[in-house]
C-alpha cells in the first residue's frame, strides 16, 4: 500500500497541478503493480521453502528408516531419529541457503517495508533473544514434531532481505507465541485448516485461540473463554441486516481540474469529487448522488437540453488487481440512469476534456484523453459510434469545445499551443492558431466563445485574445487583462464575458471588451478556477482551493461547498453531539456539523496532521501531527489548550481513555506515550511510554474501565498493555476476556473476518463499530467501505461494499448514536457521510 504523501504544492501559474497529479497517479498504478508482482514472488519462494522442507524431512526419515531398518512403531521412529546425532546432516547446508524470516512475540513476521521498524540489538528485540536460530533448531525436533509443522504450520517465508542475512533470523516468544512442545503439536494436527490464496486460518481448541496468516505472516488471536467450546470455524457468517446509503458528500476537486461547475434547470449545482457526480440543491440543502464511476473523475460536460451529462474518469485498479478502463459515462441527471459507456477500449490513462455540440442537437461529443499523444476524439455518443481521432498534442491539453453554431468545429488549446480542427467525413483537420506579434504564451488555459462566433482564449500570460470567426488570427487582444494565469472564461446568457484567474479577481467585459465590474475573491478562498453562470445575476465559482462560491459581480461571495486540499487521514466523532473532526496533509483541522452539512469552524496548523481524538466530555480534542509534535484544542472556540512533542515521527493514532483521565498517543518511532489527563483534558503529566512493538504503532483501543489498552503495530503484532504503569500484559487469561470500549484494531478474535482473501496486512486501513455493538465498518485501499455483522469472527465474512471513494479509505468512524457513518479518502480528499438504513 502506498501511503505516502504526495506533497507538490500547486502552481496556479500553469498545468503543474493537472501534470503533477497525473504523475501521482500512474505512479500509485505501477506500484501496485509492483506489490502484486512482489507478493507473487513471496507466494513461490514461501512454496519454495516449505517443498525445501518437506524434503528435509523425507531424507531424515530414509536415512533412520536405512540405518535402523524397516519398522511400524512410530516411538521407536522418534526415538531413533532424536537419538541420532548425525541426523539432518546431507539436509543442513540446503536449509541454511533458506534462512526463516524473524518472528515477533506473538509469532508474526517483520513487514518487507516500513521504515525503522526493524527491532534494534538494543532494543525491545534483545529482551528475548535467547532462543537458538530457528533454522539450527528444526534439525533437532523430533521428526514427528517436523513432518506436523510442514503439514498444518507455515514455518518460514522468504524475503531478498533475508537471502544472505541469517544473523538476525531468532524466533522470540512472548505473550502470544505457540510452544512446540510435542502435546501442543499433536492439538495442532487435528486444528481445521481454511487456505485461500495467500491467506490461511487455523483454529486450536484446546487453547481457544485461531491464527490466522497474513501473506503466510501467523497471527494469534484468543477468544474468549465463553466461546472456546462453541466456537466453530468452519460455521457460516450472516450478511449484516442494516445497509448503507451515501447521504452527503464533503468537498470539491477544484485543486487540478477545470469546466466542471455548472448549474442545472433544476436549481442543482452539479460538480464532482473522487468518483461520485454531486447535484446539490442549494435552496433545499438536499444532495443527489451519481455513483457508476469506478475511479477518480476528471471531466465534466452538460448537453444543450441541460439534462444529459457526460463525465470521463481515469484507469484504476479493482481490488483483484485488474485494470479498470477509462471510459465515458453518459447520463440522465433526472433519474440518475446510465445511457452510454464509451471508449472503454480506446482511451488511455484518464479523460481529461469532454464537450458537446451545440448546433446539431448535441448530437456529437468531443473528447481529449490523456495519452502521449492526447487523442482528440468525436463520437455520435448515442450509437456510442467513434466518427473520427487524431493525436492532437503530447504536450498537456486543458480545454476543448465545439463551435456554437458550426458542429464541424472544435478547439482545443493546452500547453504552448492553440488548434483549431474541422470534421470532414472522418477526418479532423488541424490549423493552428497564428500568434503573429502577439507573445505567444507558455500556456493557452481556457477557450468559450462570442455571441458572433469569435472564439475567446484565456492564457498564462493574464491576456484575453478573440479570434475571428472561422480564422486562426488574432482579431483583438485585451493585454494584462489579469495580473498572472487566467483560468476561467464565461460567456454570460446577456452577452457579458466573466474572466478569473490566479490574481482571484473576477472580472466582467462587455461586447466591445471594455471592463464592466472587477471583484476580488478573498484570500481564503484561493485563486478562481472555473465560473459557471448562476441564477439571475448571480455566478457560480470553483476555486483550487476545493471551494464552490456562489456570487455576484458586486463582490458578495457565499461558499456553498469546500473541503480538504491534501491528502486526509484523521477523523474523529465528538462522544455526545452529531459533529466530526477530520484533519490532514493540507494543516487544515475542519469541525464539520452532520446535521446541517456545514463547517462550524476551521484552524491551520503548522504542521501536517494525521489523527484526531475528543475527550469524553467533548470539551477538547486532541490532535496528532506527521513531526511528533501534538495539540489540544478547545472545541467550543478552537483556542489552544496544551502543546506537547513525542518523538519526533508521525502520531498514528491519538486516544483518551473512556474516563478521560488517560490520554494514549500511538507513534511511529514503534513507542505508546502514555499521559495522565485532568481539569477536563486541560492539564497534561506524562506518565511513560509503552515499549514492546517492533514496528509503528497503526491502531489502539481502550477497554470499557480504562485499565487495558490493546495495540496493533506495522508487523501485525497484537500487545496489551496496563497504561497508568506503561507494563505489557503477557497473561493471555487476563486479556481474553476484557471488554473494548471500541473496536478500531483490525486484528484481533472479534474482527478476523473482515480480512479479505489475498490481503497483503496494509489493504484494511480502519474499523470502526457500532455503539450498540451490532455492526462494524472498514475501510480499504480500493476505496471500498465494507459493512459487516459484528462480531466479525468467521472466515471469509460476508459484507455489503459501496463505492464512492477513488483512493484509499483512511478512516472510518460512526457517529456517538450510530445514525451516520463518516469515512475520508486519503487522495482523493474527500468526506463521505453514510446513513444507515
Amino acid at each position: 500500500m502506498n501511503k505516502d504523501c504526495f506533497k507538490g504544492s500547486v502552481s496556479d501559474d500553469s498545468a503543474s497541478a493537472a501534470s503533477s497529479m497525473e504523475v501521482t497517479d500512474r505512479i500509485a498504478s505501477l506500484e501496485q503493480r509492483v506489490q502484486m508482482q512482489e507478493d507473487e514472488i513471496q507466494l513461490l519462494k514461501s512454496a519454495l521453502a516449505d517443498v525445501v522442507r518437506r524434503l528435509n524431512a523425507s531424507e531424515e526419515q530414509q536415512a533412520v528408516v536405512s540405518r535402523r531398518g524397516p519398522t511400524k512403531d512410530p516411538t521407536l521412529m522418534r526415538k531413533s531419529s532424536s537419538a541420532g546425532s548425525n541426523v539432518g546432516k546431507s539436509a543442513r547446508p540446503m536449509i541454511a541457503t533458506l534462512p526463516l524470516r524473524p518472528t515477533v512475540n506473538n509469532g508474526t513476521i517483520l513487514p518487507k517495508k516500513g521504515s525503522g521498524t526493524l527491532p534494534s540489538p538494543s532494543g525491545s528485540g534483545s529482551k528475548r533473544d535467547n532462543t537458538t536460530p530457528a533454522s539450527k533448531r528444526i534439525l533437532h525436533l523430533p521428526l514427528s514434531t517436523v513432518r506436523r509443522a510442514n503439514s498444518n504450520e507455515h514455518v518460514g517465508t522468504l524475503t531478498r532481505r533475508d537471502s544472505g542475512d541469517s544473523k538476525g533470523n531468532r524466533t522470540r516468544t512472548g505473550s502470544t507465541g505457540s510452544s512446540s512442545s510435542g502435546k501442543r503439536n499433536d492439538s495442532k494436527q487435528r486444528e481445521p485448516v481454511f487456505s485461500a490464496g495467500m491467506r490461511r486460518v487455523t483454529h486450536c481448541k484446546e487453547e481457544g485461540y485461531v491464527k490466522m496468516f497474513l501473506k503466510g505472516r501467523p497471527v494469534t488471536m484468543f477468544m474468549p473463554k465463553a466461546q472456546v467450546d462453541s466456537y466453530c470455524l468452519e460455521a457460516r457468517a450472516e450478511l449484516p441486516s442494516s445497509k448503507l446509503k451515501l447521504d452527503w458528500v464533503y468537498g470539491y476537486r477544484g485543486r487540478d481540474c477545470r469546466s466542471n461547475l455548472y448549474l442545472l434547470p433544476t436549481g442543482e449545482t452539479v460538480y464532482f469529487i473522487a468518483s461520485v457526480v454531486v447535484l446539490f440543491n442549494v435552496d433545499e440543502q438536499l444532495q443527489r448522488h451519481y455513483t457508476g464511476h469506478t475511479d477518480d473523475i476528471k471531466c465534466l460536460a452538460v448537453h444543450p437540453d441541460k439534462i444529459t451529462i457526460a463525465t470521463g474518469q481515469v484507469a484504476g485498479t479493482s481490488s483483484d488487481g485488474k485494470q479498470l478502463a477509462p471510459h465515458v459515462r453518459v447520463w440522465d441527471s433526472v433519474s440518475l440512469n446510465t445511457l452510454h459507456v464509451l471508449g472503454t477500449n480506446f482511451f488511455d490513462r484518464a479523460l481529461v476534456c469532454l464537450a458537446f455540440s451545440k448546433s446539431n442537437g448535441g448530437n456529437t461529443l468531443c473528447a481529449v484523453d490523456d495519452s502521449n499523444d492526447h487523442v482528440l476524439s468525436v463520437w455520435e455518443w448515442q450509437r456510442e459510434d467513434r466518427l473520427a481521432e487524431v493525436k492532437c498534442s503530447n504536450e498537456s491539453v486543458f480545454a476543448t469545445d465545439f463551435h456554437p453554431t458550426d458542429s464541424n468545429i472544435i478547439v482545443t488549446c493546452g500547453k504552448s499551443h492553440l488548434y483549431f480542427w474541422t470534421l470532414e467525413k472522418s477526418t479532423l483537420v488541424k490549423k493552428q492558431g497564428l500568434f503573429e506579434k502577439q507573445e505567444k504564451p507558455k500556456f493557452v488555459l481556457c477557450v468559450t466563445f462570442a455571441e458572433n462566433g469569435d472564439t475567446i482564449t484565456g492564457d498564462s500570460s493574464g491576456n484575453i485574445l478573440v479570434w475571428g470567426k472561422g480564422t486562426n488570427r488574432i482579431s483583438h487582444a485585451i493585454q494584462g487583462a489579469h495580473e498572472g494565469s487566467i483560468f476561467a472564461l464565461s460567456m454570460l446568457r446577456n452577452g457579458t464575458l466573466v474572466s478569473g484567474g490566479k490574481d482571484r479577481r473576477l472580472v466582467s467585459w462587455d461586447s466591445s471588451y471594455q471592463q464592466i465590474q472587477m471583484a476580488e475573491v478573498p484570500e481564503l478562498f484561493g485563486p478562481i478556477r472555473t465560473i459557471a453562470e448562476g441564477r439571475g445575476e448571480t455566478v457560480l465559482i470553483g476555486t483550487t482551493k476545493n471551494f464552490v462560491l456562489q456570487g455576484s459581480l458586486d463582490g458578495e461571495f457565499v461558499h456553498i461547498t469546500q473541503g480538504h486540499t491534501d491528502e486526509l487521514w484523521g477523523l474523529a466523532v465528538h462522544p455526545w453531539k452529531p459533529h466530526f473532526i477530520t484533519c490532514g496533509y493540507d494543516r487544515q483541522v475542519c469541525l464539520w456539523d452532520s446535521g446541517s452539512h456545514q463547517l462550524i469552524w476551521t484552524k491551520s496548523m503548522e504542521d501536517a496532521v494525521q489523527s484526531a481524538g475528543f475527550h469524553p466530555s467533548g470539551s477538547v480534542v486532541a490532535i496528532g501531527t506527521q513531526t511528533g509534535r501534538w495539540l489540544v484544542l478547545d472545541t467550543d472556540s478552537k483556542d489552544l489548550v496544551a502543546v506537547h512533542t513525542d518523538g519526533n515521527e508521525q502520531l498514528s493514532v491519538i486516544s483518551y481513555g473512556p474516563d478521560g483521565n488517560f490520554l494514549a498517543i500511538g507513534s511511529h518511532d514503534n513507542y505508546i506515550y502514555i499521559y495522565a489527563v485532568a481539569e477536563n483534558g486541560r492539564k497534561y503529566s506524562r506518565v511513560g511510554k509503552c515499549s514492546g512493538h517492533s514496528s509503528f504503532i497503526t491502531h489502539l483501543d481502550w477497554s470499557t474501565d480504562s485499565q487495558y489498552l490493546v495495540s496493533n503495530s506495522g508487523d501485525y503484532e497484537i500487545l496489551y498493555w496496563i497504561p497508568s504503569v506503561c507494563k505489557q500484559v503477557v497473561s493471555v487469561e487476563t486479556t481474553r476476556d476484557i471488554e473494548w470500549a471500541t473496536n478500531t484494531c483490525p486484528l484481533g478474535f472479534q474482527v478476523f473476518g473482515l480480512w479479505p482473501d489475498g490481503s497483503d496486512g496494509t489493504d484494511i486501513n480502519a474499523v470502526c463499530r457500532t455503539n450498540d455493538k451490532n455492526v462494524m465498518v472498514t475501510g480499504d485501499d480500493f476505496g471500498k467501505v465494507h459493512l459487516f455483522a459484528y462480531p466479525c469472527s468467521q472466515f471469509r465474512a460476508p459484507s455489503h461494499v459501496y463505492g464512492g471513494h477513488s483512493s484509499h479509505v483512511t478512516n472510518v468512524s460512526f457517529l456517538f448514536d450510530d445514525s451516520y457513518l463518516v469515512s475520508t479518502g486519503g487522495k482523493d480528499m474527500s468526506v463521505m457521510q453514510w446513513r444507515i438504513v
